[in-house]
């Protein structure tokens, strides 16, 4: 019984030890430096990726199986969360956090989580509290101790069910005690929309919506659409930024991000920031296939924008590569050899 107890204080020291070295701490506060996993991970690669990168956190998804756009029951994926859990031990013992997120498989991965719309969304909020969200809490963020869990991530056609998500996240504080966040997906604004305070998905109702309030930080999916051309410079990238040319838009994504921001008094966090390996990267960022003509250095342009724009902010928490864990010619967004040099460089200046 010494020995074991003994055996485990050394763990625990060992295991402190290490998450002090990989903390990164800038001048400008301490920063979350990840990535996405593909659903399709393979652990072994996860290890090789985090150490490429120099990453201090990896995003962990369950897969959550969702028969179809309307339904409003789902599963948690078991194989999938037996994983996630191996993962786990693993990321722990080498210092790595942990956010953990249950990830929408809609029809056998088929779908896009953006469009789910349940027919009967009291029924679903009920479920994914219950089904989804009670288990993972129990089974994994809290025995693993993980640095923080997601509520929900990219639901656009229902985003702005405030009471039911508000509900949520009241839900999560009475069962967990560590951070939570919620991921909310891209926007666009538009000089010339004289809509865009109406349209579902719109940055005023982003920027009101009171489920920011409950988090202890604020995911954005960052796939921000730049430019008009296939092909741009860093500096083309980084003044679009600021003022987006893609059909006029005159969109300022830094001035929107910094306001979101502010009016939550909440660190804002790229929750997912990926830039697929083509031409017209940054035109649809959200398209693994913008073009057929492959362009790893559009990628990395991609990074690097972001990386001057947003590294020395003091409300910008860091960032989350989409994605690693797997590589085969289908995983478009899986990091460039140009990409992982700077990637690696963020926050180490």
């Amino acid at each position: 019984m010494v020995i074991l107890v003994k055996g485990v204080l050394i763990d625990v020291v060992y295991v402190d030890q290490q998450y002090e070295k990989k903390r990164i701490v800038t001048p400008y506060g301490e920063k979350i430096k990840s990535a996405n996993l593909s659903v399709d991970y393979s652990i072994e690669q996860v290890m090789v990726d985090i150490e490429q990168l120099g990453l201090n956190t990896v995003n962990v998804p369950v897969q959550i199986d969702i028969s179809s756009l309307t339904a409003s029951t789902m599963t948690v994926n078991l194989e999938s969360k037996a994983k996630a859990i191996q993962l786990i031990k693993k990321l722990r013992y080498k210092g790595i956090n942990v956010i953990l997120e249950p990830y929408p498989y809609i029809q056998n991965g088929e779908l896009y989580e953006t469009q789910l719309k349940p027919s009967d969304i009291n029924e679903w909020f009920w479920n994914w509290k219950q089904v989804v969200l009670s288990p993972l809490i129990k089974d994994i963020a809290k025995p693993y101790k993980v640095y923080a869990l997601c509520l929900g991530s990219n639901f656009d056609q229902f985003e702005n069910q405030y009471d039911y998500w508000t509900d949520v996240a009241d839900f999560v504080r009475t069962n967990y005690q560590g951070r939570i966040t919620y991921k909310t997906n891209w926007w666009y604004t538009a000089e010339w929309d004289q809509q865009k305070n109406e349209r579902i998905g719109s940055y005023s109702l982003k920027l009101n919506n009171p489920i920011l309030q409950k988090v202890d930080f604020i995911s954005v999916a960052a796939y921000f659409e730049l430019t008009d051309k296939e092909t741009n410079t860093v500096e083309e990238l980084v003044s679009s930024i600021y003022k987006t040319p893609i059909f006029d838009r005159h969109q300022n994504i830094y001035e929107e991000l910094k306001n979101l921001s502010a009016q939550w008094n909440k660190p804002v966090y790229f929750g997912e920031l990926g830039f697929p390996k083509r031409n017209k990267a940054a035109v649809h960022p959200w398209n693994p296939i913008p073009s057929t003509i492959v362009n790893d250095q559009e990628q990395a342009n991609g990074f690097q924008a972001y990386k001057e724009v947003f590294e020395k902010e003091t409300w910008n928490l860091g960032f989350s590569v989409f994605a690693i864990g797997k590589i085969d010619e289908f995983k478009n967004y899986y990091p460039s050899e140009q990409s992982v040099v700077i990637i690696k460089s963020w926050y180490e200046e």
